[in-house]
């Protein structure tokens, strides 16, 4: 059995080499600006992922949820904080938000099976 997990990191790093291979400039400094928009500063990296976390959701966009949902994880957010984060998200995006929230909560359990 496949890990949900892995697959979307293989499948992002591996998308991600060849967007970059490709030499664009333009797509090379958006990805930089991410990079440094998520990194410490006034806010700390944990914080700036539950904004992103909010706005990917609300955006509806389940790879960039999958992704803050990861970096949460790794700087030591709780299933709660991130449970609050996410139901923020909902009542500024509404019950449209719903399906992602259910996609978000299953993705949040395979990133805490895996430390298991």
């Amino acid at each position: 059995m496949s890990n949900p997990v892995d697959e979307f990191n293989v499948y992002r790093s591996k998308m991600n080499g060849k967007l970059l291979a490709d030499n664009n400039k333009i797509i090379k400094r958006i990805f930089n600006l991410d990079t440094n928009a998520y990194s410490e500063g006034v806010l700390d990296v944990k914080t700036k992922e539950f904004l992103g976390l909010v706005a990917s959701a609300v955006l509806r966009c389940d790879d960039c949820v999958k992704y803050h949902l990861e970096s949460c994880y790794k700087h030591g957010a709780t299933k709660e904080e991130v449970m609050e984060t996410l139901s923020i998200a909902t009542l500024v995006g509404g019950t449209i938000v719903i399906p992602h929230l259910r996609r978000a909560y299953e993705y949040w359990e395979q990133l805490e099976l895996q430390e298991g």
